[in-house]
């Protein structure tokens, strides 16, 4: 009896091991991504996958909305199939849920960024879940800097000034600012006890999106003059990613005492007499103090920092001295000097004055000076050429080219564009002189032919031809020109024309002659068709033994009574070529044919 007790207990404490071993066994292991990252707008899926043991018969899956500590279905799937999305969720009409049992949220906004649940109901095998955080990126406007105001702060002030705003919108999730000096970022300081600090709001949209906004305030130095400042956001984008925009620049508009003054000339190189002289003065201060101008201690008007001077002269040379007065440091010393040169070349001097007039291979000699504020040079130049370097011209009227006009120029070589110049003339009389004739050609006895007599000569010639003819008469510098046109008669080809010319001092003359053109330009034209001629002939053979040819080898057909007419002439060779013509002799003639003399 004890014995069956006993074995009854043992049975049952092996059942209840059993079930307590199998009920350890059951378990449902939820996977999902830890987050799921997807830009405004597009298209967002969650995946969920699990496993469980033992297999269920039926199992649902569903998604919810974790907010606050409370949770909230949005969708869900069953094992056989069916699946439903929630209404009365922000997610109603953008949710479904897939066969793989993955949620899909399409549209996705801001307020979707959330943490999602998984869960799984597997029966015996039990409960699982996880979660996965949706994140929502969208990138903000570029920064818009604004300058605090239009107004200049004053530098040394005991409290910070509002340098500028740096504002960007529509970012998800919320954005940083950071601010730039000179290309180099602030330190982020809220502070408010300090120099520089910044203070930053922000606004979050109704469309979930944010606006940042940053104002810069600075107790700035007089090296902040020329700063530069800028404003950049940072912000986030998938995959980790950091990305920035910066905005325009600004610069300081500060007012700050003058230390020094400076002077300058503004000219480039050295000044001469009629150039523009600007001379500037200028502090190293703002607003720049109001300038008294001096030369040689006496006052002078100017406009502002600017001493213009306009068509310099020499007396202008001199010490100009800049004064100014800064009412923020009366202490400092705003003063400057300028020793202004002048440079200047008188009008050249020419001796004699006149102009001259000499007779055929007399002698002329010129003196020309000049004074200059540096050491210079004097030329005497016709045309281009260089006749003389040290100011004295000496000129023997050996040749009518020696006629006209002479240039005296002077120079400063130190100060580029300083010179000076006199002209001076000279005519030169005597008897006409006749350059040498050129004479002219013809085609055939009667042909016009055109004749150019050139003659120096002061006073101008008169010019007479002989035999005459259609003349015209042109100057040319210092030389008369004649032109006359006749007729090449038989006289002229044998004796020449005369041309003759007379003034106050003498007479001169000279004989063109006219000749008939060279043969070989008479017969350019016939030689052209000579040679055409010979290619026709030569041409016309090659016609002729090809025809023959082609006879023979019965290309083409031919009569008996041609086969008899060449079958009666009695020759050897296999080409016979016979050529009848009337002209035989005249082509032989032309050939050979040779100019007639005089042609």
């Amino acid at each position: 009896m004890m014995e069956g007790i006993r074995f009854g207990h043992v049975w049952l404490e092996c059942t209840l091991l059993l079930c307590a071993l199998q009920l350890c066994r059951a378990s449902v292991t939820v996977n999902v991504a830890l987050k799921v990252e997807v830009l405004k707008d597009e298209t967002a899926t969650l995946p969920c996958t699990y496993t469980a043991s033992p297999s269920p018969s039926n199992t649902i899956v569903e998604w919810h909305l974790a907010m606050q500590g409370n949770r909230k279905r949005v969708a869900y799937r069953t094992q056989d199939g069916e699946s439903k999305s929630d209404s009365g969720t922000s997610l109603s009409g953008r949710v479904s849920i897939g066969k793989d049992f993955s949620l899909t949220i399409t549209s996705v906004q801001p307020s979707d960024g959330l943490v999602f649940l998984c869960s799984v109901t597997a029966g015996s095998a039990g409960n699982g879940e996880a979660s996965t955080m949706l994140k929502v990126f969208f990138a903000p406007e570029k920064p818009t800097l604004t300058q605090a105001s239009t107004q200049a702060i004053s530098v040394g002030q005991s409290s910070s000034s509002e340098i500028g705003s740096c504002v960007t919108m529509n970012g998800h999730p919320q954005p940083r600012i950071i601010w730039f000096k000179d290309g180099k970022p602030l330190a982020e300081v809220k502070d408010r006890k300090e120099k520089t600090f910044m203070v930053p709001s922000q606004v979050k949209e109704a469309s979930g999106l944010f606006t940042i906004k940053s104002t810069l305030y600075m107790q700035p130095t007089k090296a902040d003059k020329d700063s530069v400042f800028q404003c950049t956001v940072e912000y986030s984008m998938p995959g980790d990613q950091i990305k920035q925009k910066k905005s325009d620049t600004i610069n300081l508009n500060l007012n700050y005492p003058s230390e020094t003054a400076t002077f300058t000339l503004l000219n480039k190189g050295a000044v001469k007499e009629g150039d523009e002289v600007t001379m500037k003065c200028e502090t190293d201060g703002n607003p720049q103090p109001e300038f008294d101008f001096t030369k040689d201690g006496k006052p002078i008007t100017s406009q502002g920092g600017l001493l213009i001077l306009k068509s310099t002269k020499r007396t202008d040379a001199g010490l100009y001295t800049c004064q100014a007065i800064d009412y923020d440091n009366l202490d400092a010393d705003l003063t400057g000097d300028i020793t202004l040169n002048v440079h200047y070349i008188d009008p050249m001097s020419v001796t004699p004055v006149k102009p001259q007039v000499v007779m055929f291979g007399d002698s002329v000699e010129w003196q020309c000076k000049t004074k200059a504020s540096a050491p210079h040079t004097v030329q005497w130049k016709k045309g281009s050429e260089v006749l003389s370097q040290d100011g004295t011209l000496s000129i023997t009227a050996d040749t009518y080219e020696k006629d006209g006009e002479y240039m005296c120029v002077g120079a400063v070589p130190s100060v580029p564009g300083l010179t000076g110049q006199a002209s001076s003339v000279l005519t030169i009389k005597g008897k006409p002189m006749i350059e040498a004739p050129v004479g002219g050609e013809v085609s055939k006895e009667g042909e016009s032919v055109s004749l150019r007599c050139s003659a120096y000569g002061s006073p101008a010639p008169q010019f007479t031809w002989k035999p005459s003819g259609k003349q015209s008469v042109t100057v040319e510098g210092n030389k008369v020109v004649s032109t006359v046109i006749m007729p090449a008669t038989a006289a002229i080809m044998k004796d020449g024309v005369t041309c003759e010319v007379a003034n106050d001092h003498g007479t001169d003359s000279k004989t063109f002659t006219v000749s008939l053109k060279r043969a070989d330009q008479q017969q350019g034209g016939s030689s052209g068709v000579v040679i055409a001629v010979v290619v026709c002939v030569l041409l016309l053979l090659l016609l002729v033994a090809l025809i023959y040819f082609l006879n023979k080898r019965s290309k083409l057909p031919c009569s008996k009574k041609d086969k008899k007419e060449v079958a009666d002439r009695d020759v050897k060779n296999d080409i016979v070529v016979e050529m009848k013509t009337d002209k035989a002799n005249e082509e032989a003639g032309l050939l050979n044919k040779r100019p007639p003399a005089g042609q």
